[in-house]
């Protein structure tokens, strides 16, 4: 793992949690109970409206599993030590619930709020809510055997109130969101990870004590940030892709300053394979390039900045510096092929015209073979435009201009070919033989 891997694990969510840990630990901030409880009441009210608002039912429950585990220990027993009684068995039925509803909240499909989405998690919370208050019934010593399995030996728990169950749990549902968080690098899963240490970290501290309210409250507080990081992850990446987008380019060519090259990358009768195949298939083909394009050499980096079109940014390199890596790309990308999937076609309307491709009759034997074989094996190419600062564009839009001329001339020079803005075909035939 990288140092920028690292870096994306653990921020904000860790360095909130280290904060509030450090903050608490060392005293020197003062903190009252009015002034905890104003923070616990402003974390889930803002955060429960948020997630309303960016239409995340996800992090909605997992809220409400905080809030309600926390009360459900807080209603059960008031006094603090939490030695025995309806009180304890709170704490250990919470200290389970909890991993275990991350984990299952963490793998519900995100479908906004509908009475189909929101049913299932609502009856669960709703038997979590049972099965507690009928465990917690007054005059209860001791919870459900369950509870007090002694699955790795006392020793291994001594050090904590929960039971070593709730514990397993804990570490198993924290490997899983750490797992997906490496897997797909989203800020959710990033926040669901730290939100539920946090929680493991109040429980311990003592849910009802000072310092446990905080924790509950920082959980929240972490959840709320991933919801304010997701939502800028969503306008600056391409979901399908996971290449920056459109916005995420438009900001980066701001800063750009000569000597830079900008390329033009556009997939060959891509309106031929959504016709053809489906356009579930047109996303693989998508994500195929886009896997080869984040990996172009010369520091460059791509962008998807249209349906079938990309952008790649060199900054302080020139044509004659990145040609070969893109040579190379289109190359890679012209010899990659999948075999098609019969997946049932989920978009029914058309794209309508390609603005980049009309295929005369003579040439649409040559376009059928050209993305598919007869194995059913399918391959794809790329028409790319390259462009840099000259006496003519000097700006990066004048660039992205030139890049998009050259990105024409290759689709009319006849496809899956590397075309430099102002460089005629003799001179780049001459440097190909010379190589």
């Amino acid at each position: 793992m990288n140092r920028a891997s690292l870096k994306s694990c653990f921020l904000p969510g860790g360095a909130l949690l280290l904060t509030t840990a450090a903050a608490l630990q060392s005293g020197v901030v003062p903190v009252s109970t009015q002034s905890i409880d104003l923070y616990y009441c402003a974390v889930f009210s803002i955060g429960v409206l948020l997630a309303w608002r960016f239409h995340s039912s996800q992090v909605i429950f997992v809220l409400l599993t905080l809030i309600l585990g926390h009360h459900a220990v807080e209603f059960f027993d008031a006094a603090h030590p939490l030695v025995s009684g309806p009180g304890r068995i709170a704490l250990e039925a919470v200290s389970l619930l909890i991993p275990i509803n991350f984990t299952v909240f963490s793998m519900v499909r995100e479908r906004g709020f509908t009475v189909p989405s929101l049913a299932p998690c609502s009856f669960l919370l709703f038997l979590e809510a049972v099965f507690v208050a009928v465990i917690c019934r007054p005059g209860e010593i001791t919870g459900p055997h369950l509870f007090h399995l002694n699955l790795l030996g006392s020793g291994v728990s001594s050090w904590t109130r929960i039971p070593q169950l709730a514990l397993l749990a804990f570490v198993a549902a924290i490997a899983l969101l750490l797992a997906k968080l490496l897997l797909h690098r989203r800020p959710i899963e990033h926040g669901l990870m730290w939100s539920l240490a946090a929680a493991f970290v109040g429980l311990q501290a003592g849910a009802l004590s000072r310092n446990g309210e905080v924790y509950f409250a920082t959980a929240g507080l972490i959840l709320l940030a991933s919801l304010l990081e997701n939502s800028y992850f969503l306008a600056y990446h391409d979901e399908l892709t996971g290449l920056p987008a459109r916005r995420a380019f438009n900001d980066a060519i701001l800063s750009l300053e000569a000597p830079f090259v900008i390329a033009m990358v556009d997939v060959d009768h891509f309106k031929k394979v959504n016709d053809t195949y489906g356009h579930d298939t047109g996303d693989q083909v998508l994500t195929m390039v886009a896997s080869r394009l984040a990996r172009i050499g010369c520091e460059g980096k791509a962008y998807r900045t249209g349906g079938e079109e990309f952008s790649i940014l060199f900054p302080h390199k020139t044509v004659t510096e990145v040609l070969t890596d893109l040579e190379t790309l289109r190359i890679s990308i012209s010899e990659a092929s999948f075999r098609v999937r019969n997946t049932p076609e989920r978009r029914k309307t058309s794209r309508g015209p390609d603005r980049r491709q009309v295929i005369k009759p003579s040439h649409r034997k040559r376009t059928e073979r050209s993305i598919a074989s007869s194995s059913g094996q399918l391959s794809v190419t790329v028409s790319i435009g390259v462009a840099e600062p000259n006496s003519r564009a000097h700006s990066p839009e004048e660039v992205i201009q030139a890049a998009d001329k050259a990105l024409y001339r290759a689709k009319r020079g006849g496809r899956n070919r590397v075309e430099p803005a102002g460089v005629s075909r003799p001179i780049l035939a001459r440097r190909a033989a010379s190589r």
